[in-house]
């Protein structure tokens, strides 16, 4: 049965967090009424994430990987995702636990809503600097001109 909803993590050496975000993100899949897919795209980590992934792919049939050749970056990663996902939703979020999973059932709650795009932003930016901040400030204020935000 196809999903509903597809769940794409980028994973770039977060052998830290992993077993904790799929922890996180099991619960609001086994919430939700409709069923769900992870995909973990590796991008080139070189600690144990692979091998964790692995792991969870044989713990639970939900879940599935992507390992790439190398490190592509963050964006590709999600690209790589993009083409593999299946669900008629797609919610993309950090590995890290940067992106709570526990914000996914309002985002879908909107989607449920009408909302063809629901995007979470950041209201703390704590361990990144000034250059990393200006450029979310800029980003931002261009998504809100370019959209009714």
């Amino acid at each position: 049965m196809k999903p509903v909803f597809s769940f794409i993590l980028p994973v770039f050496n977060e052998e830290q967090t992993l077993e904790e975000t799929y922890r996180r993100l099991e619960g609001i899949l086994d919430s939700l009424k409709d069923k769900g897919e992870i995909i973990l795209v590796d991008d080139g980590s070189r600690d144990r994430s692979p091998d964790m992934m692995r792991d969870l792919r044989r713990r639970d049939p939900r879940v599935c990987y992507i390992s790439l050749a190398r490190n592509f970056g963050h964006q590709i990663a999600v690209t790589a995702g993009l083409r593999f996902a299946r669900g008629d939703a797609i919610v993309v979020l950090d590995a890290d636990l940067q992106d709570p999973p526990e914000l996914i059932p309002a985002m879908i709650d909107k989607w449920r809503e009408g909302y063809h795009v629901v995007y979470a932003q950041r209201t703390a930016r704590q361990r990144e600097g000034p250059a990393k901040k200006l450029f979310a400030y800029l980003f931002y204020r261009v998504l809100r001109l370019l959209t009714t935000f």
